[in-house]
Parts: structure tokens; C-alpha cells; sequence
């Protein structure tokens, strides 16, 4: 379980690695052609995202931090990990799977890194709200 909980803490940062390169990448490739590598960088993001996921989930049916009983509501931690962060999670995985299956789509160049940008963008917001940052002092300000 501890192996488990590290490894997905520690997944987060190449998660946002990813997310954040493919974003620069795509803002930085407007004015070029869209090639082979940028195709590369946009679908490890969005696989390691699902990879993050399926960690996510064995936790999130495993975890001492996720119990739903009778009021888990008004706790902010049970609150937090049962309800607000998978779900934050789960549309900000959503968010980069359409951006990334609309941008395959397109034949312009151009148009494929602006839609990138956009949902992998707005995708990065979500996630950055939805991580438990050790300043969140309604979760007791730790990172596990």
C-alpha cells in the first residue's frame, strides 16, 4: 500500500512534466510543422495520465483517506479524497483525451497545436487544483 501511495505521489511529477512540455511545445510549434515528435510528446502526457488514473483508482478503493459513512461529507479530508479529487482527476483526463483525439483530427498544423494548448491548458488547471499540496491545511497539510 505504501509503494503504492509513493508511486503515485511521486508519478504526479512526470505527469505534470509531460503535461506542462506538451503545452510549451505546443505554444512554441504554432508557426511550424506539426511532426512525428510532437504527435510523441502529446500522447506520453495523456498515457501517463492514464496511468496515474489506474494507480488512482486501486487507491482509491484501497486507502484509509477515502471511507464514506454516515456525515464523510462534512469532513473535509474524506471529502476531499472520496469525492472532490477523482472527480477533478477524472475530468481533467477527459479534458486531455479530447484534446488529443480532436487534434489528431485536424490537417493544419496550426490548428493541432492550438487545440493542444487549449485542452491540455485548461486540463493542467484542473489538476493543479485537484493535487493535495502540503498548504492545504484542511487536509492536514501533508502530501500522503
Amino acid at each position: 500500500m505504501e509503494i503504492l501511495k509513493y508511486t503515485h505521489s511521486g508519478l504526479r511529477w512526470v505527469v505534470l512534466a509531460l503535461l506542462i512540455g506538451a503545452i510549451i511545445n505546443a505554444i512554441a510549434g504554432k508557426s511550424r510543422t506539426y511532426e512525428k515528435k510532437d504527435k510523441m510528446l502529446n500522447l506520453f502526457a495523456m498515457v501517463s495520465l492514464h496511468i496515474q488514473l489506474l494507480l488512482g483508482l486501486v487507491l482509491y478503493f484501497t486507502s484509509p483517506r477515502v471511507k464514506f459513512f454516515d456525515g464523510w461529507m462534512k469532513d473535509a479530508s474524506f471529502r476531499f479524497y472520496g469525492m472532490e479529487h477523482i472527480l477533478m482527476m477524472v475530468i481533467a483526463i477527459a479534458l486531455v483525451t479530447i484534446g488529443h483525439s480532436k487534434a489528431k483530427k485536424q490537417s493544419e498544423s496550426a490548428k493541432k497545436f492550438s487545440i493542444i494548448t487549449l485542452w491540455y491548458s485548461i486540463a493542467l488547471l484542473v489538476i493543479l487544483a485537484a493535487i493535495p499540496w502540503p498548504f492545504r491545511e484542511a487536509l492536514g497539510g501533508k502530501w500522503f
